[in-house]
């Protein structure tokens, strides 16, 4: 039997937790073509939610086009690769890719191949000289004209938003905004994880997407959701759980998508088939999954400061939701003040290690966590 729990990509179907109101949510989203920010922590599963969303829309009615962000590095990147996602989303076959580009996308040279499975890719060259806002404004005006001809509504998503902010320039940004804005048959979904940066792009009023679409917070998946979902999958596989192992492994994730799967794909293996999956087996599965992370644990933080250390262990130690910038936390900890917490936070931020949380922080990696726990155990 495959191990039925799944992380570390895209899931789909059976392997897919919940999400019943936000699939619903972010579907009336679509059909009311509603300009929509969905962020997260990383690995919360917005992609495979929103993936869902898409698989989930009519063809007749919608034309899909999901683009992932994360290759990109400039506006030329971000123009041909939203001209590639448009144009594999309106034909199959390469003559009719080919034929698509070249009829919606005059300041862009497409060509097309064909892998070894008959699927065909298109890629882009720009013509000389290059004129960065022209080819912008092309490509997202792209799909109001699809709508308008189709008499089809249009749902773009642009998967890790936030990679813009990288760019040489905020043209990008400010394209997104001045096109969209007058495109009411198209819904965007903007995706993002690295929340620091995605306030700075929506919730700053000096950048140009400031208040430009509706925010949609992602959190974790609760517990009962969790309790159905982990004893379904068991089961399927001849195999059972007890309800005292799925709390424990929710109180070690915290509900967290990846964290969890993760958890429970090492419970599977440990679990014989046809018997059950009892409490006592997780800290013998936490153990597994703590030993292979070791390395890449101890080698980032040996990278760290004494105060970003100072810091993260408290955070670790304290319950979700702590005043990091209190003096009882500063001394508890041995940070001496205020000031030294703050620029540890700013740090640990930058290089992705905890995340904002209303006036507090969490530690992103929910195992990295309890590792520092281990290591300062008494």
């Amino acid at each position: 039997m495959v191990n039925p729990f799944q992380y570390g990509s895209v899931v789909s179907g059976d392997a897919f937790c919940n999400r019943t109101e936000e699939l619903r949510d972010l579907r009336r989203s679509c059909d009311n073509a509603e300009k929509l920010f969905v962020y997260s922590e990383r690995r919360l599963g917005k992609t495979s939610l929103v993936r869902s969303v898409l698989r989930e829309l009519p063809q007749k009615k919608f034309v899909a086009v999901y683009v992932d962000l994360w290759p990109t590095d400039s506006e030329n990147s971000f123009a041909t690769t939203t001209a590639r996602a448009i144009s594999l989303a309106l034909a199959s076959t390469p003559k009719q890719v080919l034929d698509t580009a070249r009829k919606m996308f005059r300041q862009l040279v497409p060509s097309v191949s064909v892998g070894e499975d008959g699927t065909p890719t298109v890629s882009f060259g720009t013509v000389t000289p290059r004129r960065p806002e022209i080819e912008l404004e092309e490509v997202l005006e792209a799909p109001a004209v699809i709508a308008a001809q189709g008499r089809r509504r249009v749902v773009v998503v642009f998967d890790e938003i936030q990679r813009v902010l990288e760019y040489e320039s905020d043209l990008t940004e400010r394209k997104l905004r001045s096109v969209t804005q007058h495109q009411p048959d198209v819904c965007y979904l903007f995706l993002g994880s690295r929340k620091h940066l995605i306030q700075k792009m929506f919730l700053d009023k000096s950048r140009p997407l400031y208040r430009s679409a509706g925010h949609y917070p992602l959190g974790p998946i609760a517990e009962q959701h969790w309790a159905g979902f982990i004893t379904k999958r068991f089961e399927a596989g001849g195999k059972s759980v007890a309800a005292e192992a799925i709390h424990q492994v929710y109180r070690l994730t915290e509900g967290h998508p990846f964290y969890t799967q993760l958890l429970c794909h090492v419970l599977w293996e440990l679990t014989e088939p046809g018997a059950e999956a009892r409490a006592d087996r997780i800290e013998t599965a936490l153990r597994i999954v703590l030993d292979r992370e070791s390395h890449a644990y101890t080698m980032l933080w040996e990278s760290l400061t004494g105060n970003q250390r100072r810091f993260l262990r408290g955070l670790a130690s304290e319950p979700r939701g702590v005043k990091p910038f209190s003096s009882e936390f500063t001394r508890r900890y041995g940070l001496r003040s205020a000031s030294n917490a703050q620029r540890a936070s700013e740090n640990l931020v930058e290089r992705d290690l905890v995340d904002p949380e209303n006036g507090s922080f969490v530690i992103v990696d929910r195992f990295f966590r309890l590792w520092i726990l281990e290591q300062h155990r008494g």
